[in-house]
């Protein structure tokens, strides 16, 4: 089978099963799953290469640990310490204690069980964020619980896979394993620092030079380069490539290139993740479930029993609420991907038996097919009590900053410095790299990026943002924003700049109405000065100042719907003039005749 056949195959799967299972309420994860197992070598027999096409999605994995490198960064991190490794720590160290004791009852060798049950402790951190994502969990209580414990056990998993080998040391061989043991973690922490300083000193450099160059496409390829290089690094040296994705997204994450990364890496991450769970499912051995029916059962309630109820003591402990420790509890008791790696390393190793990793993968999947329901489960049990509390819903840790800037030039940075000094928070964005550069030399905090983005603009928590101000000096690049602000974040207040009065009217087009035309105020603050340079009294230059201002503005509005018409507009153009000059005559008029009586 062409691999366009089976690309085809994947996407009419994933287009029929996923939109069925959002409806029913269980998520899209379980919809890829259940299409996996139909489509795999135990339905329908599609696709029957399961391990090469589970191998290359596993690079959805290391996309998601770079976008949660991303948002890894360190003033956040820091503010999160004691949630992630307070809570993170309970969960794993209580989960890995009791599951080891259980396996090691059941006749499992010590050093096995103790790995087991720490794979075992591990949830799907791509499972668990996708659900809270679909059902706009990730800023509740229970959803930043979640989002810690994850976090913690992603970073756990990389010395253990490091430490793995430590195990499979032989007596008859404990030399040459243990310099072979310290060679691998010498190796390990060389290939560390040579990222985390590399990518200190280069990635900055590399992205303003690419980003320069004004080619999306461009800036895409170099995105997906830093992801696959640092991967790539890691597992040349036996560590997890999912390590490199995160290192790579943490030097990047105080970068002003952040949010434009995260915008290019986010769909592409979103379909490898699809593809990951699709593979998961027709990883699936159906055969063994039939044979081994009672014993998968019987250990897959076991396991989703024994981390419900660790996780929900763990969260009632950090003082979750009970509705928020029972949630906390239904978003990640399953197995997790990382379990699939540590299996398969151990057994490498010669430290679990093949067969009983078999067995466990399929406890493992049933498990993250298993947890849709016991969300629903949970939420509808929730709902029959009494409605959560005003508290179940927090601050972010960091704030949300109420305003977006786009475009970050003389226009944007007034704005910004006002903002700043009354202690207003503020996302600017600016697309021109060498602005970006010029405007960080003063201290200012901004971010690289096409504000026309959709993803982008998520990236910059426009869903959260009340006021957005479109400063962008280019008039395109000015009304396409505009446009997708409107379209797709309809709660936005819009502030725009506008150039002249055709850019003005092309933003009322799209329903903008507090609009600032750049040079009107100045210009009119000028023309009062030259008014009292020539003589006139500052009561009668404010005066007309102020009447030309009124008369424009109502003529800019009454003149809307015919600003296409060339014509008419300059017939408009000739007879606000004269309405002008009408006016200003009527009124030294009306000043003559006020002195004479």
């Amino acid at each position: 089978m062409s691999v366009f056949a089976e690309a085809a195959i994947f996407l009419a799967a994933a287009v029929i099963a996923v939109p069925v299972f959002r409806r029913l309420g269980l998520g899209s994860v379980l919809g890829y799953l259940i299409a996996g197992i139909i489509i795999g070598p135990w339905g329908l027999r599609l696709v029957i290469e399961v391990e090469s096409i589970l191998h290359f999605a596993e690079f959805g994995v290391v996309l998601l640990l770079f976008i949660i490198g991303l948002e890894l960064q360190p003033t956040r991190l820091w503010v999160m310490r004691k949630s992630v490794f307070g809570l993170g720590t309970l969960q794993v160290g209580v989960s890995t204690l009791v599951l080891a004791t259980a396996a090691y009852v059941m006749g499992v060798p010590l050093q096995s069980a103790v790995i087991i049950a720490f794979a075992l402790s591990l949830s799907s951190t791509a499972f668990a964020l996708q659900m809270l994502a679909e059902k706009h969990q990730l800023n509740t209580r229970h959803g930043r619980a979640s989002f810690s414990i994850l976090l913690f056990q992603d970073v756990a998993v990389i010395p253990v896979l490091a430490l793995i080998p430590l195990f499979a040391v032989d007596t008859g061989q404990a030399s040459a394993g243990s310099l072979a043991t310290v060679w691998a973690v010498l190796k390990a922490l060389l290939a560390i620092t040579a990222v985390v300083v590399g990518g200190h000193f280069l990635l900055h450099h590399v992205l303003r030079v690419i980003a320069a160059t004004g080619l999306p496409e461009v800036f895409t390829a170099v995105a997906l380069l830093i992801v696959v290089g640092t991967a790539l690094i890691m597992e040349a040296v036996g560590l997890s490539m999912g390590l490199g994705a995160f290192l790579a997204g943490v030097l990047v994450a105080d970068s002003e290139y952040r949010h434009a990364l995260e915008a290019d890496i986010e769909p592409l991450k979103g379909l490898m993740l699809g593809l990951f769970f699709i593979a998961v499912g027709m990883s699936v051995n159906i055969g063994l479930i039939g044979a081994e029916s009672l014993l998968i059962v019987a250990l897959v309630i076991a396991l989703l029993m024994a981390k419900f109820t660790i996780i929900a003591g763990v969260g009632k402990l950090s003082g979750l609420s009970t509705r928020s420790a029972l949630s906390l509890a239904s978003t990640i008791p399953q197995g997790g991907e990382f379990a699939f790696v540590i299996f398969a390393v151990a057994v490498g190793a010669g430290l679990v038996d093949a067969g009983l990793s078999e067995l466990l993968i399929v406890v493992v999947t049933l498990s993250m097919a298993a947890t849709p329901l016991i969300v629903a489960v949970n939420e509808r049990l929730q709902a029959r009590r009494k409605p959560a509390a005003k508290g179940e819903y927090e601050s972010p840790v960091v704030q949300d900053n109420p305003v977006i800037i786009a475009g970050f030039g003389r226009f944007g940075q007034i704005v910004a410095r006002i903002l700043r000094a009354k202690k207003i928070g503020f996302t600017a964005l600016e697309s021109c790299p060498e602005q970006v550069d010029f405007v960080k030399r003063y201290g200012n905090k901004i971010y690289y990026g096409d504000a026309s983005r959709i993803e982008l603009l998520r990236a910059a928590s426009a869903e959260r943002a009340k006021i957005f101000v479109v400063a962008i000096d280019d008039v395109e690049a000015s009304i396409r924003t505009a446009e997708i602000v409107g379209q797709y974040f309809p709660h936005l207040k819009i502030f725009a700049r506008a150039r002249n009065r055709k850019h003005a009217y092309r933003l009322m087009d799209l329903g903008v109405t507090l609009i600032w035309r750049e040079t009107l105020l100045s210009s009119l603050d000028m023309t009062k000065g030259i008014l009292q340079a020539l003589g006139l009294p500052k009561l009668e230059s404010e005066r007309a100042i102020e009447a030309f201002r009124e008369h424009d503005e109502k003529r800019l509005v009454e003149h809307h719907d015919m600003h296409n018409d060339e014509q008419k507009m300059i017939y408009l153009a000739q007879k606000t003039a004269e309405e002008l000059e009408q006016m200003f005559t009527e009124d030294v008029a009306d000043d003559a005749a006020e002195q004479t009586t």
